[in-house]
C-alpha cells in the first residue's frame, strides 16, 4: 500500500514537472497570458499585447527562435481575479502553453502564483510592480520593468526637491490601488514628506465628483495618483472642475494614450513616471527596432508608450529563448537567465540572478508637453 502511494506521488510530481514543457514542440513555442482586455483598462491592455505580437510576428517570419514559431495567446480577464485563476488553469492544463507572459494585475498575480509551483510553469514580465511580488525570489516568476517602490521613491524625492509640502495620493480602493498607495507611503515616510490626504474610489462604482471635493479641501499641492485606465484621466478631469489646481503624477501604469485622448490639452503638465526610455530617443536600440517594425508593419501607425513597454517584454523574453537555444525547457530557460548577468538594450538594462529575479530597476520623471508627448 505504502509503495503504491509513493508511486502515485512520484507520478504525480513528475507529470506536474512535464506540464510546462509540453508547450515546446518542434516547431512552436506556445505562450499564453490571462490580460484585462475589457473595461477600464482594456485599450491600455490591448497595447501591451499589441506591441509584443509586432515582434513576435517579426520573429516568425524571420524563422522563429531556432526554427520554432511562437504562438501567443490572450485571454480576456476583465481583471477579476477569479477569472484570472480560471484562464490561467485553461492556458496550462488545456491548452500546454510553455510559459505565461505579460498577465495583468498585482492580486492576479499572486493568486495565480501556487499554480506556477504545481505546473512549474513560468510567468514571465507580469503587468505589477508590486513590493510583494519581488520581496522574496519565486523560481517561477521573472519580472521585466522596475518595481512601483522605485517609481513611488522617484516621484516624492522630485516633488520634495521642487518644495512640495503639501502631498495628496488618490488610488483605486482594491488589491491594485493599495499596492500603489503603500509604495507611496513608504516613500512619503522615508522623504519626511507626510501626506495631507489620501482619496479614494471604489473602481466598481466610482464617485469621482466626491473624490475631487475631497481633494480640493486638503488643498495638495501635489497629488499622486494610484491608479491607471479611464479612472485616470475621470478624476483629473473631476478636480479641474473644482477651484484645486494641483500637480499630477502618475505611475507608469497610466496609459499616456488614454490620458491625451480623454483630456486633450488639459493633459499638459502631468507628469508620469517611465519604465521604458523615450520613444524619441532612437539611439537607444531597442526604440529604433521598434519603431522599425511599427513603420514596416503600418507606415501610418502612431507610436505607443505602452505598446512600446509590450514590445520591451517581447524582446528581453526572445532574448532569454535565444541565448538558452534549441534544448528548451522550463529548467534550461531558468538557468540561462539566472546566469545572463546583464541583459542591455542601450539604457534599459535587465539582470537575473539565483537571489533575484527583478528584472530592470530603470526609472525616468516625464512630463506632458503641449502637443502631447512625454519630454523626460
Amino acid at each position: 500500500m505504502v509503495r503504491r502511494w509513493i508511486a502515485a506521488c512520484m507520478a504525480l510530481l513528475a507529470a506536474a514537472a512535464h506540464a510546462g514543457n509540453e508547450g515546446v514542440t518542434p516547431t512552436e513555442i506556445r505562450l499564453g497570458s490571462s490580460q484585462v482586455l475589457t473595461g477600464p483598462l482594456g485599450p491600455q491592455t490591448l497595447q501591451y499585447g499589441e506591441g509584443a505580437r509586432l515582434l513576435f510576428d517579426a520573429v516568425n517570419a524571420a524563422g522563429g527562435i531556432h526554427g520554432r514559431q511562437i504562438r501567443f495567446t490572450s485571454l480576456d480577464d476583465g481583471f477579476d481575479v477569479q477569472r484570472a485563476v480560471n484562464n490561467t488553469r485553461q492556458l496550462i492544463e488545456e491548452q500546454k502553453v510553455f510559459m505565461l507572459f505579460n498577465s495583468s494585475g498585482t492580486a492576479h498575480t499572486a493568486a495565480v502564483l501556487p499554480m506556477l509551483q504545481a505546473s512549474q510553469t513560468i510567468l514571465f514580465g507580469p503587468v505589477t510592480g508590486a513590493s510583494s511580488m519581488r520581496e522574496r525570489v519565486h523560481p517561477y516568476l521573472f519580472h521585466v520593468r522596475a518595481s512601483y517602490a522605485n517609481e513611488a521613491e522617484k516621484m516624492v524625492s522630485q516633488i520634495k526637491q521642487i518644495g512640495v509640502n503639501r502631498l495628496a495620493v488618490f488610488y483605486q480602493d482594491d488589491a491594485f490601488g493599495q499596492a500603489l498607495l503603500a509604495e507611496v507611503r513608504k516613500a512619503s515616510a522615508s522623504q519626511n514628506l507626510p501626506l495631507v490626504a489620501e482619496v479614494k474610489v471604489n473602481p466598481a462604482a466610482p464617485d469621482f465628483a466626491a473624490a475631487a471635493a475631497a481633494t480640493a479641501q486638503a488643498n495638495p499641492q501635489a497629488v499622486i495618483l494610484g491608479t491607471a485606465g479611464q479612472t485616470f484621466p475621470n478624476y483629473v478631469k473631476a478636480v479641474l472642475a473644482t477651484p484645486s489646481r494641483p500637480v499630477f503624477y502618475g505611475f507608469s501604469v497610466a496609459s499616456l494614450d488614454v490620458i491625451k485622448r480623454e483630456l486633450g490639452d488639459k493633459a499638459r503638465g502631468i507628469i508620469l513616471a517611465q519604465i521604458m526610455p523615450s520613444l524619441r530617443n532612437t539611439t537607444v536600440p531597442v526604440v529604433s527596432e521598434y519603431l522599425s517594425l511599427l513603420r514596416t508593419k503600418s507606415p501610418d501607425a502612431a507610436p505607443s508608450a505602452s505598446q512600446f513597454e509590450g514590445f520591451v517584454h517581447a524582446r528581453l523574453l526572445v532574448e532569454g529563448l535565444r541565448r538558452t537555444g534549441r534544448d528548451l525547457s522550463t529548467a534550461s530557460f531558468t538557468r540561462t537567465l539566472e546566469n545572463a548577468g546583464e541583459i542591455a538594450f542601450g539604457r534599459f538594462k535587465a539582470r537575473y540572478s539565483p537571489q533575484s529575479h527583478n528584472g530592470s530597476d530603470y526609472v525616468e520623471l516625464a512630463i506632458i508637453d503641449g502637443q502631447g508627448q512625454l519630454r523626460y
